[in-house]
């Protein structure tokens, strides 16, 4: 089976968060939960992370912006990650107490 572009950083985003041993999954998209919810969503020395996986010119749509910004008023991470910034993880995930 071909692996998409987008599934190719899904994929790179779960090797670079097992790597760090940062505790994560991918909600199952079958019609039963929320539209816009990250592809990617973890937890992090005990704060909510969110990651939403794109490739090439792929833009967020206003659900998932949604989603997101709803994560950061909670106090959350969320990030949009594709091929050019997924090797950055790790600094993503530094933050000030």
């Amino acid at each position: 089976m071909a692996s998409t572009p987008e599934a190719k950083v899904k994929a790179a985003v779960k090797k670079l968060l097992d790597e760090r041993g940062i505790y994560h999954f991918s909600p199952v998209q079958n019609g039963m939960g929320r539209a816009g919810i990250p592809d990617v969503i973890g937890c992090y020395e005990g704060r909510f992370v969110a990651f939403e996986c794109k490739a090439g010119k792929g833009k967020t749509t206003a659900l998932q912006d949604g989603e997101l910004a709803a994560i950061q008023t909670a106090k959350g991470l969320a990030f949009v990650i594709n091929e050019h910034n997924v090797d950055n993880i790790k600094e993503l995930l530094q933050w000030k107490s």
